[in-house]
Parts: C-alpha cells; sequence; structure tokens
C-alpha cells in the first residue's frame, strides 16, 4: 500500500475512510492493528508506523479524529506558529459553532468558534487557525497579566505578526478577556518592549515614578565590533539599563555580559542590572538606583510618587 498520500502528509496517521479510500480492506485493518503494524490513536484513527509518537503525529490524529472543519487552536496552534513550546497538556481543536459531532476523544480539549471562517488559515497543514486569532485565543485563558504580555511579546518579537495586526482582530472581538491589558502591551511592544519584566519595568518603575522614558533594545557595538541591543538606553544622561528575570546564567551568557558592560563603561556609560524581584518586587527602591543614575549623567527631574505609601524618600523627589 503507498502511504505517499494521504499518510505521509499527515504525519503517517491516516483514518479508517482514507484507508478504505487507498484500497486496504477491512481483514487488512484489523490485521495491521492485531499485529501492531498499525496504532489506533483514536476512534477510526491510526498511526501506520512503530515507534515513539512524535507530537506532530498526534496532532494530526485529533485533528482527522474530530472531523471536517477541524483545526488546531489555542495553545497547538501557538506551537505549531512557533509562539510557544509544546506542552504535555490536551491538545486543543478548534470547530465551527454549528458543529455536529458531540463525541470526546482522550487528551483532546474542543472549542467551539463562532468566527470559522475567518479565524482558520485556508492554506497551511495541519488545518489550524491564524497566528493573530491564535495569540488571542492563549490570551482569552490567560492565567494573568504576565502570560498575556508573554504571549504578544513572543508573536510580535518573532516576526509572526505586529501590534497593529493584533489589535484590529481584538478590536473585530466582542468578548476578549484582558482587553485593556493586551492594548496596553501592544502598545508597550510598539515602543520595543520585549517582555512582561519590560513592561512592568516601564509601567511600575519608569513612568509610576516620572523617570525619563529609554530607549527600547538601543542598537550599540560592543568592543568586538558585533551588534548588540540595550534593554533600556538612557542615551542623554549615559545610563543603560539590563533587565533579566532569569535567576541563573549559564558562564557564556556571564561573560558575554560582562563584555557588554564592560564596552558600555569605555563609552562612558553606567550600566545598571535588575531582576525580576527589583521590578516585580521593589519597584520604588528600582526606581530611586535609577534617578540615581541618571541624575549623575545630568538629568535634572524629580521623582514622582506612585502610590501612597511609594517607598520614594523625600531627598530624592
Amino acid at each position: 500500500m503507498d502511504f505517499d498520500s494521504p499518510a505521509a502528509r499527515q504525519g503517517g496517521v491516516v483514518t479508517h475512510e482514507q484507508a478504505i479510500e487507498l484500497g486496504v480492506s477491512e481483514s487488512e485493518i484489523r490485521s495491521n492493528l492485531r499485529n501492531r503494524r498499525w496504532r489506533r490513536i483514536h476512534r477510526g484513527t491510526y498511526l501506520t508506523f512503530g515507534g515513539p509518537i512524535p507530537r506532530a503525529s498526534l496532532i494530526w490524529a485529533a485533528v482527522l479524529a474530530v472531523g471536517d472543519d477541524a483545526a488546531a487552536s489555542h495553545s497547538t496552534a501557538g506551537e505549531l506558529w512557533g509562539i510557544c513550546a509544546p506542552e504535555a497538556g490536551p491538545i486543543h481543536i478548534a470547530v465551527p459553532l454549528a458543529h455536529g459531532r458531540s463525541r470526546t476523544f482522550s487528551g483532546v480539549t474542543v472549542h467551539r468558534m463562532t468566527r470559522w471562517e475567518s479565524a482558520v488559515h485556508p492554506t497551511v497543514v495541519p488545518p489550524m487557525t491564524r497566528v493573530d486569532e491564535t495569540v488571542l485565543d492563549m490570551i482569552q485563558v490567560a492565567r494573568c497579566e504576565d502570560d498575556v504580555i508573554s504571549v504578544l511579546s513572543q508573536a510580535c518579537g518573532r516576526g509572526l505578526t505586529t501590534p497593529s495586526r493584533l489589535r484590529d482582530t481584538a478590536y473585530d472581538r466582542q468578548r476578549l478577556r484582558w482587553r485593556l491589558v493586551v492594548y496596553d502591551a501592544l502598545r508597550d511592544i510598539q515602543d520595543g518592549v520585549r517582555s512582561p519584566l519590560e513592561s512592568r519595568y516601564r509601567r511600575h518603575v519608569e513612568l509610576a515614578h516620572g523617570l525619563p522614558t529609554g530607549f527600547r533594545q538601543a542598537p550599540a557595538r560592543d568592543l568586538d565590533g558585533g551588534r548588540i541591543y540595550r534593554d533600556v538606553r538612557y542615551a542623554e544622561f549615559r545610563t543603560i539599563v539590563e533587565l533579566d528575570g532569569r535567576a541563573v546564567h549559564p558562564i557564556e551568557d556571564r561573560s558575554r555580559h560582562l563584555r557588554r558592560d564592560n564596552s558600555a563603561a569605555t563609552a562612558g556609560e553606567v550600566v545598571l542590572h535588575f531582576g525580576w524581584s527589583d521590578v516585580a518586587e521593589r519597584p520604588c527602591e528600582t526606581a530611586a538606583a535609577v534617578a540615581l543614575a541618571v541624575r549623575a549623567g545630568g538629568w535634572t527631574g524629580r521623582l514622582k510618587r506612585c502610590k501612597q505609601g511609594c517607598r520614594v524618600s523625600d531627598r530624592m523627589r
């Protein structure tokens, strides 16, 4: 039997109906399953080779088992587009609101969509929702604001979409969880913010305390002449802020950061490093540290208190 079509295009997965159309008899199908040449993944859906089951094959099996007008969605479409890493949880499949099937499948979550025609990409395989729709579907089930910002940043940072496209798609949705967070985050991303930590710094440290506005992802050259990017650069005040949410850096990362800091020092710039706890838990103290650096570089502005109980002292204002 020649499985160049369709199984080869479907991660080695074939449906019962497809096998019959390709000339495989019912008895041959039973024999293949009994002798473990094939494996049943879902009812009427078979894997046609042995060994570990690839993630792509599981996704194809879910799409085919759910039936016509089924497409990968949410985080499953997100991993196919490269927005997020594969997850160990259920495979997410979207169907039209009027889809007739009601069967459940192990390890598969089915979502019914009202905007089916516009949401699903017309040509990609396996069938999946468009990038912008996928991003907003993932946001719909996001647990917190940082997860929302992370999804938006990943999609835009990898060149899969743009803030303006996402804004238009969000506007077209009557119901969208985290809508205000989405609009604010897209505005930040348009200005160069690339991560939840950078967004928190911009809002809770820089803007909330009246610091000057830094330039995001500012290009520069290291000592070897290579191109590097600064998270936040206050060029006029010879100050750079680097943000990193990781607790531990590999040795090669630390070496690269040292070379980057040395490049700034030779240019007469001060580099400040802040982690997640500095920005999320101690934004007022972090703002005060940045203020000291930019004042040494010539800033004449005044810090403001972000709220009642702000830890910015009177002498810093």
